[in-house]
Formats: C-alpha cells, sequence, structure tokens
C-alpha cells in the first residue's frame, strides 16, 4: 500500500510541474490553459533621411529620384568621407541657366501652344516636374546663334545715327520679346543678363559685323545705346538685372563681333558707360571682361583703375582656355566685386558621358567653388542641324534642347544644369563641403534651410563614401562618372 502511495505522489508531483512549465495556475490552485505566444516585433525600417537624384553618363539613368534608403547613422566603416559644414558660408547664388539666344526663342516658338506651355513650365516652374532655371543671358542685338546680323539701330552704309533716332527693339520682337514676357509669367524673379556681340557696325572702325573695333568718338553714343537698351526692355516689362560691355571681347572672328581691349573696355566704362547709368538712374549692374579663365589679366587691370573699377560690379568668364580657378584670382585681389560664369558651350561632335562629367566638374562644382554667383551652358535650343545661325556663326553648338516639329529632346546641356538648377534656388549659400579622391563636391543651404550636395565621380569605377553633417552620416555610392545631387532637411 506504501508503495502504491508512492507511485501516486510521483505522478500527481509530474502532473504539476507539467502545468506550471506549460501554463499558469489560477488563484484557486487550478491550471489554466497556456498563453498564447506574443508575435516577435518586426524590425523598424530605417527612415529615408536624404533623398538622392542620379544621372549616369550611359544614359541608363537621367535625373532619377533613386529609391535607395539613406538614413544618418553613426556606424563606423571603412569608406571616406564628404563632409558637408553649414558653419562655413561663402557666396550667395544668384541662379543656373542658359543664353536664350535669338534661334532658342525662334524653335521654342514653333512648338504648338500646348508642348510650349508644357515645355517652359517645365523649365522655368517651380513644381516638381520642372528644373527651375532662374537665371538666362540674352544676346543686346543679335549674336552668332540668332538666323542673321541686327543691331538696334542698323543704318545704310555710309550713314550714321548718332542721337539714336532709329534705335528700335523691332528686330527682337518677333521671337526673343515675346518669350521673355512668357518665361517672366512663369518666374517673375528670373535674373537676365544682357550680352551685346557688336555695336552697330557704323560705330565700328572697320564698318563690318566681324571684328574691328568701336571708335572713341562713338564711346558716349554706344552708352547712350545701351542705356536705350535697358530702359526700352523695361518698358516692355523685362529687367535687365546686369550687362557685360562685349561678349568675348578678344573673340574678333565671331559673327557678329568686336574687338575691345582691357584698355578699352576701361576707358569705355568710367567715361562713358558708367556716367551714362548714373545720370539716366539705371542699377543694372556693369560686369566686365565675359571671356575664357585664361586671361585673368583683362579684368585685372580694368578693376586696377579705380575710376572704372567704381562702376564695375563684378567679372564674367567662359572656360573655352584656361583654369577655373581664375575665378578665385579675381575674387582674392578684389573680394568686395562679384564673379560670374556665363557661357560654355556643348558640341555636336561630344559625348554625353564625357561632357557631363567635364562640365559638371569644371561648370557646376568649379565655378562654384570658385566664387561664382551663376553657372550658365550656352544656347537654350536649336534644331536637329544646329540651325539657326549667321553666316559664320557656330555650326556645331548643341543646345540644352533638341527642337524638331513636335520633337523635344533633352540632351546632356539640359542635364548639366538641372541638377543645379532644380536644386539649388537663387538666393541660396555655398556652404562647406569636401571631396574625396575622385569624387567632386559643392553644397549649398538654401532661403528654407534645406540641404544640397551636387557631386560628381570623376573616376573609372564606382565609390562608395559616406556623406557626414554634423556627428551623423550616410552611405551611398556613386557609379563611375555619374553625377548626383543629394537633398535633407
Amino acid at each position: 500500500m506504501a508503495k502504491r502511495i508512492l507511485i501516486f505522489s510521483l505522478f500527481f508531483a509530474g502532473v504539476l510541474a507539467i502545468a506550471f512549465a506549460c501554463g499558469k495556475t489560477s488563484n484557486s490552485g487550478q491550471v489554466t490553459s497556456p498563453a498564447t505566444p506574443t508575435p516577435p516585433t518586426p524590425p523598424v525600417a530605417g527612415t529615408n533621411d536624404m533623398d538622392f537624384w542620379l544621372t549616369k553618363g550611359d544614359q541608363t539613368v537621367l535625373l532619377q529620384k533613386q529609391s535607395t534608403l539613406l538614413s544618418f547613422g553613426t556606424v563606423a566603416n571603412n569608406y571616406s568621407f564628404v563632409n558637408v559644414d553649414t558653419t562655413q558660408a561663402f557666396q550667395t547664388v544668384d541662379g543656373f541657366g542658359f543664353t536664350l539666344t535669338g534661334g532658342s526663342a525662334y524653335v521654342i516658338n514653333k512648338l504648338n501652344a500646348t508642348d510650349k506651355a508644357a515645355l517652359l513650365k517645365e523649365l522655368f516652374g517651380n513644381d516638381a516636374n520642372s528644373i527651375s532655371i532662374s537665371y538666362l543671358r540674352v544676346s543686346i542685338g543679335a549674336s552668332d546663334l540668332d538666323d542673321s546680323v541686327f543691331s538696334y539701330d542698323d543704318m545704310p552704309a555710309g550713314q550714321t545715327d548718332v542721337k539714336l533716332d532709329h534705335f528700335s527693339l523691332d528686330p527682337d520682337r518677333a521671337n526673343l520679346i515675346p518669350l521673355l514676357k512668357e518665361i517672366l509669367a512663369i518666374n517673375p524673379a528670373i535674373k537676365i543678363l544682357g550680352s551685346p556681340w557688336s555695336p552697330p557696325v557704323w560705330m565700328k572702325d572697320n564698318g563690318s559685323s566681324v571684328g574691328g573695333s568701336l571708335l572713341p568718338q562713338y564711346y558716349n553714343v554706344y552708352a547712350q545705346y545701351l542705356v536705350k537698351y535697358i530702359q526700352q526692355m523695361k518698358a516692355e516689362g523685362i529687367t535687365i538685372d546686369a550687362i557685360t560691355p562685349q561678349n568675348e571681347p578678344l573673340n574678333p572672328a565671331n559673327n557678329p563681333s568686336l574687338q575691345m581691349l582691357a584698355s578699352e573696355q576701361a576707358i569705355f566704362i568710367k567715361s562713358s558707360l558708367g556716367p551714362a547709368f548714373q545720370e539716366a538712374g539705371i542699377k543694372t549692374k556693369i560686369i566686365i571682361y565675359d571671356h575664357n579663365c585664361d586671361r585673368p589679366d583683362y579684368p585685372l587691370a580694368i578693376l586696377n583703375d579705380a575710376d572704372a573699377n567704381q562702376f564695375v560690379d563684378g567679372s564674367a568668364f567662359h572656360l573655352y582656355n584656361g583654369n577655373i580657378s581664375a575665378l578665385s584670382q579675381l575674387h582674392n585681389a578684389f573680394q568686395d566685386k562679384n564673379v560670374y560664369f556665363t557661357e560654355q558651350w556643348t558640341s555636336s561632335e561630344g559625348n554625353f558621358g564625357g561632357d557631363l562629367k567635364w562640365h559638371v566638374k569644371n561648370v557646376i562644382i568649379g565655378s562654384m567653388r570658385n566664387w561664382s554667383r551663376t553657372a550658365l551652358e550656352w544656347n537654350l535650343a536649336n534644331d536637329p542641324t544646329f540651325n539657326p545661325h549667321t553666316p559664320g556663326g557656330c555650326t556645331q553648338c548643341k543646345g540644352a534642347l533638341t527642337i524638331g516639329g513636335a520633337s523635344i529632346t533633352r540632351n546632356v546641356g539640359y542635364y548639366i544644369i538641372a541638377h543645379a538648377s532644380k536644386f539649388v534656388p537663387a538666393g541660396s549659400v555655398r556652404i562647406g563641403s569636401s571631396s574625396s579622391g575622385d569624387l567632386q563636391s559643392v553644397a549649398f543651404k538654401t532661403p528654407a534651410g534645406k540641404k544640397v550636395l551636387i557631386m560628381e565621380n570623376d573616376g573609372p569605377a564606382d565609390a562608395t563614401f559616406n556623406i557626414r553633417f554634423s556627428t551623423k552620416w550616410v552611405t551611398s555610392t556613386l557609379p563611375a562618372g555619374a553625377v548626383a545631387t543629394y537633398t535633407w532637411n
């Protein structure tokens, strides 16, 4: 009997042990069913702290927002750092854009009304589908990318018009002026720079649209010609923010063109143009030079002339020769004067990938890191045969857009500018950023406080790196030859 009691006790104890292991007892000591197990908490997805737009040199990706998750963190890795520093502030940006040549206006105006309106909104609007161009350069009179040569005061051979009684903007009323008005209706704040390729030929010593020099006896008359231009454009509702006295003054071979040496430009500004603007109450900026980076001595000579200096806002550059660092040379010599980058073409014989790398590295990143307030590519648009142009004008200048009939092709120039203009509005300030190896960078803080980092991978291999802001960083990869714009709050 004692043996049976022992076996029963051991059995009951085992049941209780199993009950306590698999479930729980009530306060009465009764065993309840096991609790339903709580499912594991799924991992929380990382937040996306940074947006990322990409263009590849092989054109498989064109200004596309990437779905890559970029979350700030502090996990160490072996990748190099590109640092962004808002405590370092440099120049304020006036804008990014193109020259709206007469030829560009002509081909855009040939689009039907619906396509034209959509294109202008895409180019100059401020929504998610726009690239938000904020700065335009126009020619005062014809450039070589008009279909013919003209000034605003052309006279029969042997005649002059020193009182400018025949001055008229009519040659630009068919295409350029109406299109500018449509653009201003979309973006009233867009800034416009005017540059002459040549004065009226009767003011020149060779009587030709090609080359020659402005006769000193017409300095005052030409100054009044430019005053009239600004005043009459204003009467059309078009404010000219700045002018240069001459496009490419050391290139007298174009059609139209003019040679204007530094000494001549200095005399013209201090004796005629500056006083004429002052007397007429014109606030339009005078920006000197407007030519290649290989001759910084030209603008330096004018700025070293105290009488001319007082009328000058800054110096403008192109980069068909020289090094982009010439802009910093001017800035360092005259820190109270601005620098501007106003022209760079892409060729019909160029390569998309090569042009993308070179232009973003030099025109966008390079000019901005060297104090420029603007970065402008050359012509906005032309047709599939690279027309219109003057006789002797550029036959290989590829617009940012090719427009033929109802067809619109977005070329490399479009993406070069869009990677900046879409994200860096006028009034943004360049801030500190570092480069690493083949990775080139420039950074900005927008008026809304957003940070923008433009990067170009100049190397032959994909590059993985960290973008560090404050004490945290994200890790990203940029394909070889690609361009990216990163934005975050």
